[in-house]
C-alpha cells in the first residue's frame, strides 16, 4: 500500500507542477497581447500644470442629491483662473479632496482646449470616441445588409431554383407508378420531380 500511495503522490504533484506552469504561461501570454493592444493607441498628450500663484480656489456648499453631507458641507470646489478669468466648480463626489482633484483637471483641459484647439486632449479623446462609434455603426450597417440581402435573396428564390430533383436509380422506378418494392400505386405521394438547374 505504501508503494501505490507514494507512486499516486508522486504522479499528484508532477500534475499539479504541470497546471501550474501552464497557467503562468497563459498568464504571461495573456498580460503580453493586452499590453501590446494598449500599445498600438497612441497615448493622449499631457494636461498643462497649473501654477498655485494663477488660480483662486473656494470652497462652497453643494446642492442637489447626496444628503447632508453635500448640502451642509463646504465639499463643492470652485476654481478660478486669474489670468483667463476661466471659472470651474466641482461637486461630482462627497469628499472636498477629490472634488479639488476633479476641478484642477476640469480646468487643465479646459485651458488645453484654449491653446491648441484641434490637437488639446479633449478634442482628440472625442475625435477617437467618434471614430470608434463610426466604426461600430459601420459594423451594424454591413451586418444588417447581409441579413436583408439573405432574405430578399430566399423570397426571389421560390420556384424550381430551390427544389432539388430526385437522383436516378431508385426514384425512376417509384415515378413510373411502381415502388421499390415492385408495389404500385404510391407514385401519386411523391413530389413531382423538377429539374436542378446547372451552375454555370
Amino acid at each position: 500500500m505504501t508503494e501505490i500511495a507514494y507512486v499516486a503522490r508522486m504522479l499528484l504533484r508532477r500534475l499539479w507542477t504541470s497546471h501550474n506552469a501552464l497557467t503562468q504561461t497563459h498568464t504571461q501570454h495573456t498580460r503580453h497581447l493586452t499590453s501590446t493592444h494598449t500599445h498600438l493607441e497612441k497615448a493622449l498628450p499631457p494636461r498643462p500644470k497649473i501654477l498655485d500663484s494663477e488660480i483662486q480656489e473656494s470652497f462652497l456648499k453643494g446642492s442637489g442629491p447626496g444628503g447632508q453631507k453635500i448640502n451642509k458641507t463646504s465639499s463643492a470646489v470652485q476654481i478660478k483662473h486669474l489670468p483667463t478669468g476661466i471659472v470651474v466648480k466641482s461637486q461630482d463626489t462627497r469628499s472636498r479632496e477629490h472634488n479639488r482633484k476633479l476641478a484642477r483637471n476640469l480646468l487643465a483641459e479646459k485651458l488645453d482646449q484654449m491653446e491648441k484647439g484641434e490637437g488639446s486632449r479633449m478634442a482628440i479623446k472625442g475625435a477617437r470616441m467618434r471614430e470608434k462609434k463610426a466604426s461600430a455603426d459601420k459594423k451594424a450597417r454591413r451586418k444588417y445588409r447581409k441579413l436583408g440581402e439573405g432574405k430578399a435573396g430566399g423570397k426571389e428564390g421560390s420556384g424550381d431554383e430551390g427544389m432539388v430533383g430526385v437522383e436516378s436509380g431508385a426514384g425512376d422506378e417509384a415515378m413510373d407508378g411502381e415502388d421499390v418494392d415492385g408495389q404500385a400505386g404510391r407514385a401519386q405521394e411523391l413530389p413531382p420531380k423538377t429539374k436542378v438547374p446547372s451552375p454555370g
